[in-house]
């Protein structure tokens, strides 16, 4: 029998399930989210305007709840924020973190950019610059990874790159596999470590758990609307199979040691565990952490839940480790 290409299932109630904490439960029972296509640049600028200002009003209540301090500075040209924890002990003081932001590209600007530099620079007790990168609609690809490029090459003029880590967590974590592509063929030093949280690493809606997650993941919805738009107006018109934009293409030989997070409900579970298993061919070492009933980066947005911290503090481990 010839197998064919769609699988239909019965509609079904998915519950919240029992074995989860009480604080993720919270966020597991959200409703699915809805944000309008923008039809003109004018309407994206609003809703960056409205959906950025929002993430910097967090971003400022958890870094002073962590007695944590934001700093704004330029680096090779580019918009950054320094992030430096309540607490740094001597083993960490020659470390450094760079943070890339996720927003599906299009969001994610101003102090709302170092929203999970804060949490991680907390975890990791390690400083954090976080790259507020350019964004459409007036700067599509590639500027972004220009400027992320441009950023890491700077800092490791004055810092050993041996005693720094690249992370990001959706575009962020697409942005960092990218910027690592990069760098390889710059033949420019690379991090120790890297931290690729539910990455924007194929932005065509290809793997799996797109459809089985589609609608259960009440982080992102589906691939189709806002998500797919984000991406297309990224790409501006490039193949979005190139390696540059989904970088699980690309050659991962060579990459740094990487820790990879996501979750059961996660619509990006696929592009993660395609990362992981494609890192492990090549023979980098790495891990993945798959959280139970997660959706798109509930590891953040469930902070300070029990999951959110231990996710953290893997993220901790695996940097130790690495930054011997």
């Amino acid at each position: 029998m010839k197998p064919t290409s769609h699988k239909s299932v019965p509609s079904k109630v998915i519950a919240v399930p029992s074995t989860i904490s009480r604080e993720l439960a919270e966020v597991v029972a959200q409703p699915l989210p809805s944000i309008d296509i923008p039809q003109t640049d004018e309407n994206w600028r609003a809703i960056q305007t409205q959906l950025d200002s929002a993430r910097s009003d967090r971003t400022r209540l958890t870094a002073k709840a962590l007695g944590a301090k934001i700093t704004e500075l330029v680096i090779a040209g580019v918009t950054c924020y320094r992030v430096e924890p309540k607490e740094v002990p001597l083993l960490n003081q020659d470390r450094m973190l760079v943070h890339l932001h996720g927003g599906a590209y299009v969001l994610g600007r101003g102090i709302g950019a170092a929203q999970e530099a804060v949490l991680v620079a907390h975890a990791t007790k390690t400083t954090a610059i976080s790259v507020d990168y350019r964004v459409p609609p007036n700067h599509p690809f590639p500027a972004a990874l220009e400027d992320s490029v441009a950023v890491w090459q700077e800092l490791i003029k004055s810092q050993s790159p041996n005693k720094m880590a690249l992370l990001g967590t959706s575009a962020g974590g697409g942005l960092t596999l990218a910027t690592v592509l990069k760098l390889k063929e710059l033949k420019t030093p690379l991090p120790a470590a890297l931290f690729v949280g539910t990455p924007a690493s194929d932005i065509t809606k290809t793997g799996d758990s797109y459809s089985t997650n589609e609608d259960v993941d009440n982080g992102l919805g589906r691939y189709e609307g806002f998500i797919e738009a984000s991406l297309k107006l990224y790409a501006c018109g490039q193949d979005m199979k190139d390696p540059f934009l989904s970088p699980v293409y690309g050659d991962l030989s060579g990459f740094p040691p990487t820790i990879l997070i996501s979750g059961t409900r996660d619509l990006l579970l696929s592009n993660t565990v395609r990362v992981h298993r494609k890192l492990r061919t090549a023979g980098v070492k790495s891990e993945l952490h798959v959280y139970e009933a997660q959706s798109h980066a509930d590891y953040l947005r469930s902070y300070p839940s029990p999951e959110s911290q231990d996710a953290l503090r893997e993220i901790a481990l695996f940097f130790d480790q690495a930054m011997l």
